[in-house]
């Protein structure tokens, strides 16, 4: 009797633990690890005390050395050392990076790392296009939207590919719209210049003008180095000053299933990307718990389109006006929470994106 083929194993390089600081590149590391049961995948954690995110995650961990899992200098340093190493024991290296300022350098380094073994990346998010021209691909290529994919071709990454990320409808299921004496807007985006805060606070005053009332809530990642509480503070004066007084700002909420239980309305109107995942995996959430979406019409966003209400980024009087339209008219807000819901499960089921990946990964593994 001939004796079972083993799994392949692929090596999910990221830049830090996937149980980290959450974004595009460690929830599609997460996906990956959980919809490919044929393959043992390698994952990095961080160390001492993983994450629960991760504790039943398949595949073999490999720790890493930091307490919150932010991918600062060290952490990416020791994710390029460990990766170098276990490299040379996998049949694939299956990259989640979004392509910043540290790319280039180390796409000319890799390949002397890697040797033979073969290499996918998928990017997530590009955080300035002129970094293009001077990176080199590390294999083929996925990107989340067709407007990063033209950008990538045109500036010599050959053929790349098209995935959409995944949301599992189990663990975003539909919600119904919370009773209570105000509605509430929700914000996310990170500290970011372009990240859209300022023009989500500009936009709500123009809604509450126009007669809405609603709680403004802003939930917002910080980066490394920032002064977080010197911009949250300016934040709530501006706020202020905009004569939304009660306006809430958070930092990183651990629970996002509660804070799209209570709002009414996502507001996620970015000028710029700078890095963060063309899809937005918030919005795909909002989506698919049933709260509408007011969003930047960027290109990247051409998958989401007729799911959500867009304006022109930094178009704050639009905007204002069709958050103030959602907020108050019933059957609309219904009928954009059945629309968002249905455009979730047809464009970002899990069934889809296993298999894209799984084909993937034999044409590499052939």
């Amino acid at each position: 009797m001939a004796a079972e083929r083993r799994p392949p194993r692929v090596l999910l390089l990221t830049s830090g633990p996937v149980d980290g600081g959450r974004g595009g590149d460690t929830d599609i590391a997460m996906a990956l690890a959980r919809e490919l049961p044929a393959v043992r995948h390698l994952w990095f954690r961080k160390w001492p005390g993983p994450d629960e995110a991760v504790r039943d995650l398949p595949g073999r961990s490999v720790p890493l050395l930091s307490r919150d899992g932010v991918p600062r200098l060290p952490v990416r340093v020791q994710a390029v050392a460990a990766g170098s190493v276990l490299t040379r024991r996998c049949d694939l290296v299956h990259a989640v990076m979004t392509i910043g300022s540290g790319f280039p350098p180390f796409s000319r380094l890799w390949p002397r790392i890697v040797g033979d073994t073969p290499v996918l990346h998928t990017v997530p998010g590009v955080m300035n296009p002129a970094l293009l021209a001077r990176s080199r691909p590390l294999g083929p290529t996925v990107a989340l939207s067709e407007a990063t994919a033209g950008r990538m071709r045109s500036a010599g990454f050959g053929e790349v590919r098209v995935i959409r990320p995944v949301v599992r409808p189990e663990e975003w299921p539909l919600l119904p719209r919370t009773v209570s004496d105000g509605q509430t807007v929700l914000v996310t985006g990170h500290h970011d210049p372009g990240g859209g805060a300022e023009e989500a606070i500009a936009s709500a005053a123009v809604a509450a003008r126009a007669g809405a009332r609603f709680r403004l809530v802003l939930a917002l990642r910080d980066r490394p180095g920032l002064d977080t509480r010197a911009l949250e503070a300016d934040l709530r004066a501006l706020a202020a000053s905009q004569g939304l007084p009660e306006t809430e700002v958070l930092g990183h909420v651990p629970d996002m299933h509660g804070l799209l239980a209570a709002a009414d309305v996502l507001l996620y109107v970015p000028r710029a990307l700078g890095g963060k995942a063309d899809v937005p995996l918030t919005v795909l959430q909002a989506l698919a718990t049933g709260r509408p979406v007011v969003l930047s019409e960027l290109p990247q966003f051409e998958s989401l389109r007729g799911a959500v209400l867009q304006a022109a980024p930094g178009d704050c009087e639009r905007t204002g006006r069709l958050l103030q339209q959602v907020l108050d008219r019933p059957r609309w807000w219904r009928s954009l929470v059945d629309q968002g819901r249905a455009t979730v499960e047809e464009r970002f089921g899990v069934a889809r994106f296993a298999a894209q990946y799984a084909h993937l990964y034999e044409e590499l593994l052939s």
